[in-house]
């Protein structure tokens, strides 16, 4: 069993910037696969970036391209998501998840979930 807890969330302005932090326990974080999510109301749940074990390898939603990064510190068992340039459309609640048997965009893939973090981005 994975536990994964998020934190960072909250307001931010757009051009501005926030950033996650993701903390993952249970089992041994360099070899998970993460990913950050976002669900806003009425939509499904998507995919904002991934990272691969050793953090060499990353993916990014195209909205994200550009404007986020996604990075880990398998030292602290921890994955971050700095988000810049912020936009009105990034408001969501995040999610942070685990995947055991590899990493990449497919949300279906990922065994554990966080409860995630809530991010508003105003005007």
């Amino acid at each position: 069993q994975v536990h994964v807890v998020e934190s960072g969330g909250g307001l931010g302005q757009a051009g501005g910037s926030l950033r996650l932090s993701c903390a993952a326990s249970g089992r041994t974080f360099s070899r998970l696969g993460m990913g950050w999510f976002r669900q806003a109301p009425g939509k499904e749940r998507e995919l904002v970036a991934a990272i691969g074990w050793s953090g060499g390898s990353e993916y990014y939603a195209d909205s994200a391209k550009g404007r986020f990064t996604i990075s880990r510190d398998n030292a602290k068992n921890t994955v971050y998501l700095q988000m810049n340039s912020l936009k009105l459309e990034d408001t969501a609640v995040y999610y942070c998840a685990a995947d055991e048997t590899g990493w990449g965009p497919e949300k279906d893939a990922y065994d554990y979930w966080g409860q995630g973090t809530q991010v508003t981005v105003s005007s």
